[in-house]
């Protein structure tokens, strides 16, 4: 299938298609025409690289899961190594959000004592 078929049966762009392909994540054939092919088995490798990808992996973290990619990512128990990863994108993930709900509670902080001090003209 072109790379167009691809995105639809996927559910997403051939641009992303296409950055998958440069991670190395998925892989394609040339036509004659120089279009890119993919072999039907895409299909399942893409929606396994997105549903990682929605859980909050980065593309880096999904090439740990390469040998199960092409499976079900969701029924297949993960591997040492994959759980590892799993494990410490949680972790930089929670950083963020305390970081974030840091900056919030100053913001919010910081307009209740405006909103104490400003008096409306």
């Amino acid at each position: 299938m072109r790379i167009g078929e691809l995105a639809r049966a996927t559910g997403t762009t051939a641009r992303a298609l296409r950055h998958y392909e440069q991670a190395g994540l998925i892989s394609s054939e040339r036509a004659a025409n120089d279009y890119r092919v993919y072999d039907e088995r895409a299909v399942v490798r893409v929606r396994n690289i997105r549903y990682l990808l929605a859980a909050g992996l980065t593309l880096d973290d999904v090439r740990v899961f390469l040998p199960c990619l092409d499976g079900d990512v969701t029924a297949a128990p993960p591997s040492d190594k994959g759980l590892r990863v799993a494990l410490e994108r949680l972790a930089v993930l929670n950083e963020r959000i305390a970081a974030q709900t840091e900056a919030r509670d100053r913001l919010e902080a910081a307009l209740r004592d405006t909103a104490t001090v400003v008096r409306p003209v």
